[in-house]
């Protein structure tokens, strides 16, 4: 369910991996039950939706729960996101703001009125014909924001079961993960990077060498 990236006295960071849910569904003990039971006692501080894959930090006590929940109501951990398209993008890079309802199937789709606007800066770029990369930096955390995003732009997420229309081919994952964190805690900044471990088209020598390059890299942008 997942891979432990970086233990400190005061939080874990892991890479959780894609289709896992982050609480109990049905007889399936969720991720964080899991995290618990070989990690010991933890409190959320974001959560990842069960497609998307990647770091995720948990607080190893209500202080430190306190101090990293406030720092992300606050806009002061910066998150960076790769995903996968097979379309092409209605523009190739820029901001993508409006506010966001909830429909029917538990999908939600991007209005043009901005009261309280989901916001999400992206850059993208081809990989090879029918594959298209995108770079993604939330400023805000609402439900889904990343998938309606790209599904606005024309560019639903390959292998997403809600917003990607049905394909003829099998698709192995849903191809959202989250790539880069950093934040600061008790005056000490940290910076993580994690590179999707799972996934046919993540794993591809060319997209490895893509996201290596420092144009990409989130210090660029």
């Amino acid at each position: 369910m997942f891979r432990l990236v970086h233990q400190d006295p005061r939080f874990f960071l892991i890479d959780k991996s894609p289709g896992v849910s982050f609480h109990r569904h049905g007889e399936e003990a969720g991720l964080v039950e899991s995290v618990r039971a070989a990690l010991g006692p933890v409190w959320p501080v974001h959560r990842l939706d069960r497609m998307t894959s990647g770091l995720l930090l948990l607080a190893r006590s209500p202080d430190a729960a306190r101090q990293l929940a406030s720092a992300l109501a606050e806009r002061r951990i910066d998150k960076r996101y790769l995903a996968l398209s097979d379309r092409k993008p209605a523009k190739k890079q820029g901001l993508i703001r409006g506010d966001m309802e909830k429909g029917r199937g538990g999908a939600w789709r991007l209005l043009p009125s901005r009261q309280h606007p989901a916001e999400t800066r992206f850059l993208s770029t081809s990989l090879a014909p029918g594959v298209r990369v995108f770079f993604l930096k939330p400023l805000t955390g609402r439900t889904h924001q990343l998938r309606v995003a790209l599904k606005s732009l024309g560019a639903p997420i390959i292998g997403d079961p809600l917003y990607h229309p049905a394909s003829a081919e099998p698709v192995d994952r849903g191809y959202l993960h989250a790539w880069w964190l950093r934040f600061e805690l008790d005056g000490e900044v940290f910076a993580f990077e994690c590179a999707p471990q799972q996934g046919a088209l993540f794993l591809r020598e060319d997209f490895r060498s893509l996201i290596a390059l420092p144009d990409w890299h989130p210090t660029a942008w």
